[in-house]
């Protein structure tokens, strides 16, 4: 019996500065969990042949009409945003309804941040997520890849 002596080799991909780019998503009409999980896998990178775990390799995600957002079922009378000041009494409940008036952007952006991970690559991954509640926004000199769902 002769073993034979092979060479494999897995490439590991290597972080490159100013390689990602940048995409916009329309959130009109479109269900939020489902939205949340597209926008969550675009900031990761997991959409790409070169997805490694441990490093920002996705892109930076621009969206607008967050107001226009959309939840199934009951989600709409029965969701609740909890938070917590870490003071007696300090516990806060906000329903949906008024939080998709208030401050839609931080709809979109509580779904997306509890899909990431929850560590330091996860924080850094969610300051490459751009919402906005409006169809404006600030980033025209971005190349902008508009990604229709």
């Amino acid at each position: 019996m002769s073993l034979v002596k092979r060479s494999y080799r897995t490439s590991v991909a290597q972080p490159r500065a100013g390689s990602s780019g940048w995409i916009l998503l329309n959130a009109e009409g479109k269900i939020l969990g489902r939205f949340a999980a597209r926008i969550a896998t675009l900031l990761r990178g997991k959409d790409k042949p070169s997805f490694t775990p441990h490093l920002i390799g996705g892109d930076h995600v621009v969206v607008v009409n967050a107001e226009k957002v959309a939840v199934s079922g009951k989600k709409g009378k029965q969701k609740l945003y909890r938070r917590h000041s870490g003071y007696p009494g300090g516990f806060k409940e906000i329903p949906y309804e008024r939080m998709i008036v208030q401050h839609p952007e931080r709809v979109i952006e509580h779904a997306v941040k509890g899909m990431l991970p929850k560590a330091a690559l996860g924080r850094q991954l969610f300051r490459r997520l751009h919402v906005y509640a409006g169809p404006g926004h600030p980033h025209k000199a971005q190349h902008l890849q508009e990604i229709s769902q």
